[in-house]
C-alpha cells in the first residue's frame, strides 16, 4: 500500500510528517519501537532537507512517499528545491571527540543510518532524492 504527502519547506510541517508516518504504520501491527525508529529517521531526513537544502524556504516543497510490501518499508523523500543536497559518504563520528568539543548537532544522519537498513541519496533530474528502507516484521 502506497501513500504520499507534500509539504512546504518549513519546520512547522515536521509534526505533520511525523503524524503522517505514524498513522500510515499504525495499521500494520508493528512493534511500537519499530514505528518510533522509522518516524525518527524520516523526521531527521526531512528536517535536513528543510533546513540545509532549502533554507526553510516555504516556497519550496518536499514529497514524501511510503510503500510497505512484504514486510519491507520503502520511503522516498524528494526535494524540489533549486539546490542539489547530497551528503557525503556516512562515517561514524568519534563520540568522545564530540563530547570533548562540546559539539551540538551533526549526529542525525548517524542515527538515521543506525535505525534504517538502507539510506541512499541520489539525484533525479535536478532534484535530490533520499531513499530509506527497513525490514519490519
Amino acid at each position: 500500500m502506497k501513500s504520499a504527502i507534500r509539504i512546504a519547506c518549513s519546520r512547522s510541517h515536521l509534526q505533520q510528517v511525523r503524524d503522517f508516518v505514524r498513522t500510515y504504520l499504525s495499521h500494520r501491527q508493528l512493534p511500537e519501537v519499530a514505528v518510533n525508529q522509522v518516524v525518527l529517521a524520516i523526521d531527521e531526513v526531512v528536517a535536513n532537507f528543510i533546513i540545509h537544502a532549502n533554507g526553510e524556504d516555504e516556497n519550496q516543497f518536499l514529497d514524501l512517499k511510503l510503500d510497505f510490501k512484504e514486510q519491507e518499508l520503502n520511503v522516498e523523500i524528494a526535494d524540489h528545491g533549486n539546490t542539489i543536497y547530497l551528503p557525503g559518504p556516512h562515517q561514524n563520528p568519534n563520540l568522545r571527540d564530540y563530547i570533548q568539543q562540546g559539539r551540538k548537532g551533526g549526529m542525525g544522519m548517524t542515527l538515521v543510518n543506525r535505525l534504517m537498513d538502507k539510506v541512499e541519496f541520489f539525484t533525479r533530474g535536478n532534484h535530490t532524492v533520499c531513499h530509506l528502507s527497513k525490514h519490519l516484521a
